[in-house]
């Protein structure tokens, strides 16, 4: 049954998913943010818009949906590292135009400049940039971060047991992004998206990869500006920072390579409120900015 929501490419110690549909000339490659259990079914608003006229590839990386641990530290080399083995492992060659959401604007960028030719296009769902990533990392230190994880991590595990704290926040866990009740998911993969939540939350992986948040935004930020064209759709989240705000350094960084971007007050997870925009926005660019 689960053959539809992807190829399972063997990369590592495991096997990472590979979901592919759409039979356009240009490759859309979505990434996803921290902590999206299923990718392939959380971003289906959106890429399922642009599927007619590009192909559309979700990588589920090493924990997330359904991809295996891959068992190597979550660095921003090894996550880039074997997307692209499983990208070339389903027969998917470059170029491709990346579209990260939240923290895989990190990925975006060490993946664009490490591989020039590779990456044609940056397509940005409210992507995290280096400099938010080390205003966050003075707030919130390596002590902090390692005592939040041990927390989150016995958290998570009266979570998977569905008693009643799962009840009481299910509505701000599993339908966090609203996709459970809205109508981008049929009931077969409102179960499925259900069940991966709940075998996926707090895996070794995830919690790993936000334990090296900060390392990971800085060798971003080694590598340079992001240097191909992009358009950046930006919130007004929330998060802690010592000096400026989510918005003010994504729109600082769109700015500073010339890129188009775009305001929203649609959260985010702006790409369950606002897919039909978002969807036209993109193509309209890419028409513009990719010489065919």
């Amino acid at each position: 049954m689960l053959d539809k929501y992807g190829t399972k490419i063997k990369v590592g110690k495991g096997k990472i998913n590979v979901y592919a549909e759409g039979n356009g000339k240009h490759t859309i490659v979505v990434l996803s943010g921290a902590g999206m259990m299923s990718p392939v079914l959380e971003y289906r608003p959106i890429y399922r818009r642009l599927s007619d006229k590009y192909k559309i590839v979700v990588i589920e990386k090493s924990g997330y949906g359904l991809s295996e641990s891959t068992g190597t530290d979550r660095t921003i080399e090894n996550m880039v590292s074997e997307s692209r083995e499983a990208l070339k492992g389903a027969g998917i060659e470059p170029p491709y135009i990346l579209m990260p959401h939240s923290y895989s604007g990190f990925e975006a960028i060490y993946w664009a400049n490490s591989f020039p030719g590779e990456v044609i296009a940056v397509l940005s769902i409210d992507m995290g940039v280096p400099e938010s990533a080390i205003e966050m990392g003075k707030i919130i230190t390596p002590d902090k971060m390692a005592v939040n994880i041990k927390r989150y991590k016995k958290l998570y595990a009266i979570i998977k047991k569905k008693g009643i704290l799962a009840k009481l926040f299910k509505n701000k866990l599993v339908n966090a992004s609203g996709l459970m009740t809205s109508d981008y998911l049929n009931e077969d993969e409102k179960k499925l998206y259900e069940e991966l939540f709940y075998n996926n939350i707090g895996n070794d992986d995830m919690l790993l990869e936000n334990e090296m948040l900060v390392s990971n935004g800085e060798k971003a930020e080694k590598t340079g500006k992001l240097k191909v064209p992009a358009f950046f759709y930006i919130s007004d989240m929330k998060v802690p920072m010592q000096n400026g705000s989510w918005r003010e350094h994504s729109i600082k960084y769109a700015k500073s390579i010339g890129a188009k971007y775009k305001l929203t007050d649609q959260g985010h997870f702006m790409y369950s409120k606002i897919p039909d925009q978002m969807a036209y926005d993109f193509d309209n660019f890419l028409s513009s900015a990719i010489i065919d």
